[in-house]
């Protein structure tokens, strides 16, 4: 079973890490043959980098197990991970992934941007923007020069939309800004009578804790598809900053924007609306957008294939297509779109 062609790709963010095995038959067919999920792989995310090693070995495991081999059968591996950041983080992963895996060889370990990048770039090249817990940004040219940044001065996640729009219920309420339909959404989302009781829930002790708010964030985006102006001006701000994010980083990176290609992938951007990515792409004139297309851990997947020379593009839909309850989180489900 352990010819060569096998290969892993994982994909850690802060809320959830995919792990998949996929092989090359004889045929240069390539198949998904095992999946692994664990929690927080973010080395700053996580309580310490030690817990997210962890998850990702768990992940692993899984993925490993339900393919039926073990680490020393895989050709390639690569790892897309949020937190891979400075150059020292590269080193601590690369070197502990290695040891605590038993991979035959170094793998590959990119920002969880540049991963995601490879699920909608053939040649791995321009821009990718990753809207999920928090907000990923980064550029790549095919000749493999390259930017990303992992701490903005600014963050666009959905954690970020979700905290304002709470913010913004708690004005209204208190009569310290405008009124908004997103009062009516919070309440019935926690199940509160007002918004002084969804304060009390958020700060007392023992309350709801700061996850609890991310299932805000497709109130904002369905408010602001239905014209609410105060969620409206929130969903677009925060599009025009990821816009301008990603700008900086196909500048950094010499990227031209004519042409390139431009994926917009993350839980948050899997909501139905467009307004979104329509206020990313107006900052980045000239560049094609690629949105809806493949989960993020298939780019790592893609690059393990790169690595061991099986072109695996062409077979990009099926390997998509096995993990598709992965691809669409159920809270977008039946979002009321009307843009």
């Amino acid at each position: 079973m352990a010819d060569g062609r096998w290969a892993l790709g994982l994909d850690g963010g802060n809320t959830k890490t995919l792990a998949v095995v996929g092989v090359a038959g004889a045929d240069g067919r390539a198949e998904v043959r095992g999946v692994g999920r664990a929690g927080c792989a973010d080395i700053y995310g996580a309580p310490s980098p030690g817990a997210a090693l962890e998850q990702m070995e768990s992940a692993v495991g899984k993925a490993l197990h339900e393919a039926g081999i073990g680490a020393h059968d895989l050709g390639a591996a690569a790892f897309s991970l949020a937190g891979a950041d400075w150059p020292e983080d590269f080193v601590l992963l690369e070197r502990e992934l290695l040891a605590r895996l038993s991979l035959r060889d170094t793998p590959i370990v990119v920002n969880d941007s540049l991963g995601a990048l490879r699920s909608g770039s053939p040649d791995w090249s321009g821009v990718s923007v990753v809207a999920g817990t928090y907000n990923a940004i980064g550029a790549r040219r095919a000749d493999g020069h390259l930017f990303h940044i992992g701490f903005w001065p600014d963050s666009a996640g959905g954690r970020d939309l979700a905290r304002d729009g709470l913010k913004a219920v708690y004005r209204a309420e208190l009569d310290l800004g405008p009124e908004t339909a997103l009062v009516g959404r919070a309440l019935a989302r926690y199940g509160v009578d007002d918004g002084i009781a969804l304060l009390h829930e958020f700060t007392r002790r023992g309350g709801l804790q700061i996850v609890d708010q991310d299932a805000f964030a497709p109130d904002v985006l369905d408010a602001a598809d239905a014209g609410d102006p105060v969620a409206y001006e929130l969903v677009t701000g925060k599009g025009r900053m990821l816009g301008a994010q990603a700008r900086v980083c196909a500048e950094r990176a010499d990227l031209p924007l004519d042409g390139a290609r431009v994926v917009l992938t993350g839980r948050v951007m899997e909501h139905p609306s467009p307004l979104l990515a329509r206020c990313v792409m107006a900052e980045l004139p000239g560049a094609v957008e690629v949105r809806h297309g493949a989960p993020p851990v298939l780019g790592a997947l893609l690059l393990a294939f790169d690595r061991l020379g099986v072109a695996a593009d062409a077979d990009a839909a099926a390997l998509a297509a096995a993990l598709d309850p992965e691809r669409r989180s159920p809270r977008w489900v039946g979002s009321p779109s009307k843009a």
